[in-house]
């Protein structure tokens, strides 16, 4: 018996500090594994260096609207159901966790920066487990782009087949321009 109850702590211990290295806040890793709340600080202190960041988790299905982030929620959640519909027999934060991996290699993969905590990819399928989210299909491209629910599906076309005006221009997309691109040209 004290076996079982030593590998099931492992195996805890394990699946926190897999969390806390992809970046989980400490009420996910509360919600998540069994250990306590001040093992689970001590153990983010000793991983990371210092203590869990302070604060609410988001709770607003908002964020997940808006250009950038819909389209990486999007993303994750297919390939989460990709994941959760292939590995039924595991706890949810399993296909998540995996699904989150494969999300960071391939934004990598194209040179992006993660738009996608692994906080808020868990809280994207709490969102859909709890039905306030959805996903519709384009008309376009017929892909499936995360939606709130009970918005209408009827002529839903997505923010890559209709990228709003300021898309794509961050300050990041602009420092990266060369001093070349940013001189003013001098009429010969």
């Amino acid at each position: 018996m004290a076996t079982k109850s030593v590998v099931a702590e492992v195996r805890e211990i394990t699946l926190a500090i897999e969390l806390i290295e992809l970046g989980a806040r400490l009420q996910l890793l509360e919600a998540e594994t069994s250990l306590s709340r001040d093992r689970l600080i001590k153990l983010y202190k000793e991983l990371k260096g210092a203590s869990p960041p302070k604060g609410m988790l988001p709770f607003s299905t908002d964020w997940f609207m808006t250009w950038q982030p819909n389209i990486h929620s999007s993303l994750f959640h297919a390939i989460y159901r990709f994941m959760a519909d292939n590995d039924r027999n595991q706890p949810t934060i399993r296909p998540i966790v995996k699904s989150y991996r494969l999300y960071l290699e391939h934004v990598a993969l194209y040179g992006d920066e993660p738009v996608l905590s692994l906080t808020r990819a868990w809280t994207l399928v709490r969102y859909f487990e709890s039905g306030m989210l959805q996903t519709n299909a384009c008309t376009r491209c017929r892909g499936r782009f995360v939606a709130h629910a009970y918005d209408r599906r009827a002529g839903y076309v997505c923010g890559l087949c209709q990228p709003p005006s300021r898309a794509g221009k961050t300050r990041k997309a602009a420092s990266t321009l060369s001093a070349a691109e940013r001189a003013p040209r001098i009429a010969a």
